[in-house]
């Protein structure tokens, strides 16, 4: 048993690993980057990842931001 999952089950999370706690991270530092002056550049080097694409697959939308940004249009 992977042992972060072992302690995500003991403290009642479900379908919680170490990978989405990751994945988390990389969704919320893109949404925020932009208000300390950064890119999806340099949430790609907090990831330690070579290409930018595969930042991007950790990254989840959000249907409200997507709403927002129609309506500041």
């Amino acid at each position: 048993m992977n042992m972060f999952a072992g302690w995500y089950r003991a403290l009642g999370f479900m379908d919680a690993s170490s990978h989405s706690g990751r994945r988390t991270f990389i969704t919320n530092a893109a949404r925020k980057i932009s208000t300390v002056g950064g890119n999806l550049r340099d949430v790609q080097l907090l990831a330690g990842h070579t290409d930018l694409s595969t930042t991007q697959r950790y990254i989840k939308g959000s249907d409200l931001a997507q709403r927002r940004i129609v309506d500041l249009i």
